[in-house]
């Protein structure tokens, strides 16, 4: 007869005397236990073409919405005005303009493709001079205390002078309209790539400097293996505002000082009463900005720390 003990929650069955003992044989032809097969891992939906073409939809409708509403007002200011050109009418100058870029026929008749290289190249030196000049400041205002007490006032005074102002004196001093052009390039770029590089400098976290005064770090190192990972997002960010003035500014001092640039070819087309090549010379002017700064965005992200 079976027994067994209830104990709380727990019940013991003790094996009942009289049965019959298994035989080694039947306990080993006994089927073993059946595992189950991991269930598949779960794959993300597909993405139909319905809501690919709908996010495609999404993302140029509003741009194109945006430029249909530009062109339509710029048509009715042109209805509405004998002077200004309709966009028909600009379109038809810029496939004139565009179909050779590059002739010459003379200093002063040039094509606007070497009037933007010009002036592209007028920039290029500016602020590869400024870049040389107000990195190594920024990373020396923003590591010495004393050098940035020395500086700041001169900085704060300077910094908000229009960078037109400064074409007189370039002109006085390089008595040359192309190096003064670029004089004012370099002083309209330094002081962003100053005051960025100094505060990145400035927000590198105490604890970094203090293990290599432990480790007993070369000043070189510190700024190599250190300051600089630190630093090279705010630097890139001065970079890009400073490449971004420089355009801006090189538009109008060309426009001074003559020569061959975009800004003078600008001023001239004025003088010829060309109203749509102005037209022309604006949205290329707007062009050539947007992709230097995609530029220097697309290095930005490269160097970011979330692409390491």
């Amino acid at each position: 007869m079976n027994t067994a003990t209830l104990t709380p929650g727990l019940m013991a069955v003790r094996p009942d005397a009289d049965a019959p003992p298994v035989k080694e044989t039947e306990m080993a032809a006994a089927p073993a236990p059946q595992t189950q097969a991991p269930a598949p891992a779960a794959t993300e939906p597909s993405v139909s073409l319905g809501e690919r073409f709908g996010n495609f939809i999404r993302a140029v409708l509003p741009p194109l919405l945006g430029f249909a509403f530009v062109i339509g007002v710029w048509a009715l200011v042109a209805m509405n005005s004998s002077d200004f050109p309709s966009p028909a009418k600009t379109l038809d100058a810029a496939v004139v303009l565009f179909s050779d870029p590059f002739y010459s026929n003379g200093p002063n008749d040039q094509g606007i493709g070497w009037n933007i290289l010009s002036s592209l190249k007028r920039v290029a030196i500016g602020f590869g001079v400024a870049a040389l000049v107000g990195i190594p400041l920024g990373f020396i205002i923003g590591r010495f205390a004393f050098m940035n007490s020395m500086l700041e006032p001169i900085i704060s005074i300077l910094r908000p002078v229009s960078p037109l102002a400064w074409l007189p004196i370039g002109l006085m001093v390089f008595k040359a309209a192309d190096p003064a052009s670029t004089w004012t390039i370099f002083i309209c770029s330094i002081w962003p790539m100053i005051l960025n590089t100094a505060q990145g400098v400035q927000r590198v976290p105490q604890d970094y400097l203090n293990v290599a005064r432990v480790l007993n770090l070369s000043e070189f190192k510190i700024i190599t293996k250190i300051l600089f990972p630190s630093v090279l997002p705010y630097m890139l960010t001065g970079i890009r505002l400073s490449i971004g003035t420089a355009w801006l500014v090189i538009v109008a001092a060309e426009m001074l000082t003559g020569g061959v640039g975009i800004g003078f070819w600008v001023w001239d087309e004025w003088n010829n009463l060309k109203v749509e090549h102005i037209i022309i010379a604006i949205f290329v002017i707007g062009i050539v900005g947007l992709l230097l700064e995609q530029f220097l965005l697309l290095i930005a992200r490269r160097f970011s720390y979330g692409n390491a």
